[in-house]
């Protein structure tokens, strides 16, 4: 029998975009012949996965997954959303989730080297998933939190699975209080950010280029008034701006807290708690925001297939 050695295994898989694992068999089966193996794959749908990675993948689930004191959410990308209902598709997704929660690793490069459950790497087991699902797929994003004591709760709205839908919230808290109130507030502030989607905990974790951006709208807006004038009139603005996109500041959206902001909420759940409760911070991430989906005209599509 031919030796299959790593060089070889990574030309093939370089040339077919299939997976390490994959590759390996591939020419374990074929004794070490290139082109047999290439053949091998193909027949097997294992190669097509490079041929799709150009497409657009927009579609598919975020995901949030907690253990205490510690969550994750990731976002794993489809071309399609009927493949956000494969049953393969979930599976892939809640194992990489699971993956990231217990490396805590939020790098998507990184967290694609972990081991993925039954043999391989996390890209590995994408790559293989390309080839039996028929669409691009890609782990856009993940991301980590944990506090050292404390708990850190999740919402998933839009839910098609557990823990997997359209949007995915974590919410770090920090205290030595009652695991079962942690608990219930920290689902309720992660339902708060699934619904308000706050750009910062407080005003200084606000990104400096976004107020600067409100500022020159406010001065826009103003143009013409005395300088004295004007700088009061953004100051305000800003302070203005804050309150409604920082959680803090925010007035809380879930019926227990009966209109008190997020911070009052938060300190008067404190007694409840048993000790001070801390946000440590939130992830939210919704399914596709940010990526520019491509338009198609099914009528054209239709009409080149037929020309053949």
């Amino acid at each position: 029998m031919a030796t299959i050695t790593a060089a070889l295994v990574k030309e093939l898989r370089e040339s077919t975009g299939a997976g390490m694992m994959d590759c390996k068999a591939a020419l374990t089966q074929t004794d070490g012949a290139f082109e047999a193996a290439v053949d091998w794959l193909r027949k097997k749908g294992l190669s097509k996965a490079a041929k799709k990675a150009d497409r657009v993948a927009a579609e598919g689930l975020v995901a949030a997954l907690v253990s205490e004191n510690s969550g994750v959410v990731v976002e794993v990308n489809s071309e399609t959303d009927f493949v956000a209902r494969n049953a393969d598709f979930q599976t892939l997704v809640k194992n990489i989730a699971e993956v990231a929660l217990k490396s805590g690793n939020g790098d998507v490069e990184a967290l694609g080297k972990e081991a993925y459950p039954g043999g391989g790497t996390v890209s590995e087991a994408i790559t293989h998933a390309i080839a039996g699902i028929g669409e691009n797929l890609t782990l856009r994003r993940a991301a980590a939190l944990s506090v050292s004591e404390g708990v850190v709760g999740r919402y998933v709205h839009a839910q098609v699975v557990d823990g997997q839908g359209k949007i995915a919230v974590i919410v770090a808290l920090e205290s030595k209080g009652d695991k079962d109130v942690l608990a219930t507030l920290a689902r309720q502030l992660a339902m708060h950010v699934a619904s308000a989607n706050p750009l910062a905990l407080d005003a200084s974790g606000l990104d400096p280029a976004t107020v600067e951006r409100e500022k020159k709208l406010l001065a826009e807006k103003n143009a013409g008034k005395p300088e004295n004038v004007l700088q009061k009139i953004i100051d305000s603005g800003i302070k203005t701006y804050a309150k409604e996109v920082c959680m803090l500041d925010q007035v809380s959206n879930h019926p227990d807290h009966s209109g008190k902001s997020v911070a009052q909420a938060v300190k008067e759940i404190e007694g409840k708690a048993g000790a001070p409760i801390a946000i440590k911070g939130f992830v939210r991430y919704a399914l596709g925001e940010g990526i520019e989906k491509q338009t198609s005209d099914f009528a054209a599509e239709v009409a080149a297939a037929a020309k053949g």
